[in-house]
């Protein structure tokens, strides 16, 4: 396999075709479309066009190099413990992208929330002891140590 290369390029230099493709590829993770041929449609492409450019095409996107943080706590199984833990990371300016929580075994629920912490006001250290206080956290931890700024 030849090393692969790949170039940050603004896209008004670029032929059209390039941008439709990102296009169709938008049509089928949005769900606008229900296949590749109906995406390439949509997008004003050729099903071959799409084809042969999706998997060389990639729209960049700043905010997927932004730094993130995957909170993880234990959690008493008592009505409004998550939501508190959601409302203080709310307080802290985190966005929440993703969720998991398990069934809770002896009356505790293991959580993990990733968030992005570049919108901040706190760093993710005072989070993480503001989250510590809430009625209900048995635990919180971050996974990734090295992020312990924000804001």
């Amino acid at each position: 396999m030849s090393n692969v290369n790949y170039f940050l390029v603004n896209s008004s230099i670029l032929p059209p075709v390039f941008e439709k493709v990102i296009k169709a590829k938008n049509y089928l993770a949005s769900g606008e479309a229900a296949n590749a041929t109906q995406a390439a449609r949509m997008a004003g492409i050729s099903r071959s066009t799409y084809y042969k450019y999706k998997d060389a095409i990639f729209e960049y996107n700043p905010l997927a190099s932004e730094e993130t943080v995957t909170i993880n706590a234990k959690l008493k199984d008592n009505a409004g413990v998550l939501s508190a833990l959601m409302n203080e990371l709310y307080r802290a300016g985190a966005n929440v992208l993703s969720v998991s929580q398990s069934v809770p075994v002896n009356s505790v629920a293991d959580v993990s929330v990733t968030v992005r912490v570049t919108e901040m006001t706190v760093t993710s250290q005072q989070m993480i002891e503001k989250i510590k206080k809430i009625n209900g956290v048995n635990s919180v931890n971050l996974s990734d140590k090295n992020v312990l700024s924000g804001g």
